[in-house]
Order: structure tokens, then sequence, then C-alpha cells
């Protein structure tokens, strides 16, 4: 704990540690409530992974740099919040080149069923696997209906949300047994079964046969955002979600304090900062928004609580930045860069090559190939990219490596393990290419490529996210088991931590992850209701 003086500590309702986009949700809504909310980050911005930044000096492209598009954020929280969002809908969505031969591939159109059809049928050789493909899309849709209104609700147990799905198998594939089990008997083909298999994948390290079934908790909450499983792009930007958050936060009588490391959290709701301007804040609630990791710490050095030594939280993904001049020429000449671009491009995602990548990941090694998918945010929304840029027909293109463990890096020297990421995705994306990617590379004024690589090293450096991990942790069913306690206000929402007057307020929060807003919404009710007992 710092020895430095501290000013004359004061006094709020409640007292949110770190910033993110969860933070400003709750600030929000806690504000909009009457109650004196004061929001820490140690940052010098709001928002933690859900910004907009531009990576390259003198190029006028404000990229989403870590998160990137949106699926779980509840039209509820937008019009609760008086929020000013556009999400567009993308009328591709995905296209996959076969492995074996990129002149190839299947593209999932939207708005040409008969098109998709014969995408199957010329890449797979399999005439009937469009229809297993969409009779399984059609299948796991029932998910969505069934448990996407009630993010917004206190926890429903097991048995209440398997009656409210109403069937049998759907739940027994998906919520007892691993999900390669459902894939291999709903799908014929390995590049099918990969398709639907990376939405299990994203940020989860995982095979499809994975007997924690975490990979289909991530899978769930991937096919069931805003009750569709749509992934739409924020028109501006992530940092225009961060930023109306932040407007509605202000606007609403929240005090958020940028360069306020804290430092210590006490059970009994002190809160002690650190940095150029220190103080000592009590409150009757602390919502924490950093992971239990980072929580422990803090409590650790406020009473002395015991920090618990078990394993940490492991991210498992690299995403990689790029401008580029042009497109790339793809070797499937059937299929128009923009279309194949406009959706989710699968790269060297079949299951079995994820299954290998896994394996290989396992045993110390980096991918090769790298499973990786990408997508082009300037396709649907242009406005990220400066009138100039615009007209010369400049593209962001966002590449997400998957079944990369922290393990891979965080062992090694940080610039060496980035490279040899990096490298790995070019590779990879190369395969399936009619020219290098980084023919297609836009140079700053400097000369200096615009890429770039994040690796799970550089999120726990920069966002203090432990392992690199952006669940905080490992992601959790959304409900509550049938014989849990449901006593309290923090129980009842998923948010309670082992001290009464601290409550989870982030993607550690059951129902947590991605740039959903639930996290902040759950703690934020929970607090309603034990400041108003």
């Amino acid at each position: 704990m710092s020895t430095r003086p501290v000013s004359t500590a004061s006094t709020h309702d409640v007292v949110i540690v770190g910033g993110g986009h969860n933070a400003l949700v709750a600030a929000a809504y806690l504000a909009r409530a009457g109650r004196s909310v004061l929001v820490l980050e140690r940052l010098d911005h709001l928002g933690g992974a859900a910004v907009s930044e531009r990576p390259w000096r003198g190029v006028d492209a404000a990229l989403s740099r870590y998160s990137y598009l949106v699926s779980l954020l509840p039209r509820r929280i937008i019009d609760d919040l008086g929020l000013t969002i556009e999400l567009r809908r993308r009328r591709y969505a995905s296209y996959t080149p076969d492995p074996s031969d990129p002149t190839r591939g299947i593209l999932v159109d939207n708005a040409d069923r008969a098109a998709t059809a014969a995408s199957f049928a010329r890449t797979t050789g399999d005439a009937a696997e469009a229809g297993r493909f969409t009779d399984f899309q059609r299948r796991i849709a029932a998910l969505g209906p069934a448990l996407f209104p009630l993010m917004t609700e206190p926890l429903v147990r097991r048995s209440a949300m398997r009656t409210r799905v109403g069937d049998e198998v759907l739940w027994e594939q998906v919520f007892e047994q691993p999900l390669g089990g459902m894939l291999r008997a709903d799908l014929g083909t390995d590049i099918s079964q990969g398709i639907a298999l990376t939405d299990g994948l994203i940020g989860t390290f995982a095979s499809s046969d994975d007997a924690s079934l975490r990979q289909n908790r991530c899978f769930v909450y991937h096919v069931i955002g805003g009750g569709t499983g749509d992934w739409d792009v924020p028109v501006g930007g992530m940092g225009r979600v961060s930023g109306e958050l932040e407007r509605a936060a202000r606007s609403a009588g929240a005090e958020l304090r940028t360069g306020s490391p804290v430092e210590s959290v006490t059970a009994d709701g002190e809160v002690r900062v650190g940095g150029a301007d220190p103080a000592t804040f009590q409150a009757r609630l602390v919502l924490s928004g950093v992971g239990p990791t980072i929580l422990d710490a803090l409590l650790a050095a406020g009473d002395g609580t015991p920090v618990d030594h078990a394993p940490g939280p492991e991210g498992a993904q690299v995403k990689v930045n790029m401008l580029l001049s042009r497109l790339p020429r793809l070797h499937d000449t059937s299929v128009a860069p923009e279309a194949a671009f406009g959706g989710t491009f699968h790269i060297n995602e079949t299951l079995s090559q994820l299954d290998a990548a896994f394996a290989t990941a396992s045993s110390g090694a980096i991918p090769d190939p790298l499973p990786a998918e990408i997508y082009c945010h300037s396709l649907t929304d242009p406005s990220i990219l400066g009138p100039e840029l615009r007209a010369q027909g400049a593209q962001t293109l966002t590449l997400f490596g998957l079944q990369v463990p922290h393990r891979l890096v965080k062992e090694a020297d940080a610039a060496a393990a980035r490279a040899a990421v990096l490298q790995s995705a070019q590779r990879s994306l190369d395969a399936v290419l009619a020219e290098p990617i980084a023919d297609c590379i836009y140079e700053a004024p400097d000369g200096t490529p615009c890429i770039e690589a994040r690796t799970t090293a550089d999120l726990e450096e920069s966002l203090g996210m432990t392992g690199g991990d952006i669940f905080h942790g490992a992601l959790s069913w959304p409900w509550a088991e049938d014989d849990e306690p449901l006593e309290t206000p923090a129980q009842r929402w998923g948010v309670a931590t082992a001290h009464p007057r601290i409550l989870l307020c982030g993607s550690a929060s059951r129902r947590g992850g991605a740039v959903s807003g639930l996290g902040g919404h759950s703690a934020a009710m929970a607090a309603l209701e034990i400041l108003a007992g």
C-alpha cells in the first residue's frame, strides 16, 4: 500500500474500479437513479477494450483496436440509457475458402440462398450439405429467443432454462455434451463443421471434444446475441459505443476520473487511489470492473485478504490490425473480394485444422497454419476512414487468430513472440490469397507498413487483462444451477463476490464477456436493490 499522503476521504454510494464499457453502463444506470457514483480508471481514457484508436502516425484511420463487432448489447440497455448507436447488419455472413484448394470456397450470402447452396455444392462436392447447414442454423437459432431476453433479468435456474428451451435433444447436444458431437452429427463435411466450431473458440482455448464444455459455453454466447445471433458493425467504430456510454454516464451525473490507478480496496468499501492525485474514498458499495485476479490483489493490499494462487485466466487469441491500399485478389474468381471480405472470412478453420492447432499449441508451439478469421469494417462502415483514404480505395482488415494461448507468449520476449505470431498469421492468410497480403498493406507517411499484432501479452500490459483473457476468466452458463444460493441481490444478478459490499461489474460477472454491457447492467440492478434496502 502506498504511504503517500491522501486527501480527505469522500463518500459515495458507489465507487467503480476500472472504466471499461461495463463500468460506464453501471455508472449511467446508478446515476440516473439518483445515486452518487465515482468511476476510477488508471488510463487516460475510458472505454477499456471498447475503444477506437489511430495506431499509425499520420494515418486517418480510427480502428476498433481490440473489440470490433457487437451482438450481445441488448436493445434494452441502448433504450434505457438513450444511446445513439447505429449497428449495421452485414449482407454476407461468411466466406470460407477450401484450404486444400482455395480456388473454391463457401460464401454464405444472406440475400441469396441459391448462391449459398451452389457454393456449398461446389466446395464440398456434396449437394446436400447446404441443406444440412441451414437445418443446423435453424436448430441453433431457437436458442436466441429462449435465452437472450433473460440476459437483462435476474438469473433463472438451470431446470427452468431447460424447460424454456423445450428441445431435449438440442439441450443435451449443446449444454451437456462436447460440441464436436453435435457438429459431426448435423454436418457432413470438415469445412462446414469448422465454420460452426469457430463460434466456440473466440478467445477460448479448447478442442471440439473438450470435456470441460468451455467451447460450448463460448458457442452459446456467440449464437444468442440480440435473439438472432447476428454480429453487427458499430458505425463509427467501437469508440462510438464507449463514447455514447461515457456521455450517458456524465449527463446522468456520474463522476468519471481518468489517470486514477486504484492501489487498494477493503471489504468495507474503502478505495485508495494513487497517481498524480492520490486520494481515499469511502463507498457504500464497490463495483469491480477489473478481473478477479486484479481484485484479489487490491483486496490483499487493502486489508490483507489472502490472494487466491490458483491458476489465473488465460486468453487464447491474437488480433492483427491492418490498413490496406486495396483488397487482395482471391484464388476463387467466382467470388468478388468485396463479398468475401464483407462478412467473416475463415482461414484454415476446418474442424480438423482447429483441433490440430489446439494439439500443437498444447505441446508448446505456435500452430502452423494458424486458424484465423478476418473481416473488413470499412466495407460496411467507411466512416472510420478519412476522406483521402476513402478516395484512394483503402480498406481496413482485422484478423483474429485462434488457438494461441497466453502460455505461448508470456515466457518469451514480447517483441519476438509478437513477431512470430504475426508471421504465422501472415503465412496462413497468404495461403488462401492470390497475392501476398504484404503487397496490399498501406504505408504510413514515414514509410512504415500499417500493420500491428496485439497478443495476449499486449492485452495484459496495456489493459490489465490478466493472461490477456478477454473474458476475465472462464465463461459461465447464463443461468444459476438448481442448488445455487440466490438469496441476495448480488447472487440473483450473478455479480456476487466473497464480500457483501463488493460486486462484480465487468466481464467476470455471470453473463459477462464481449461488448454487451451486461456485467454493468447486472451490477447496477443488484446495487440499486441493495442500496434501497
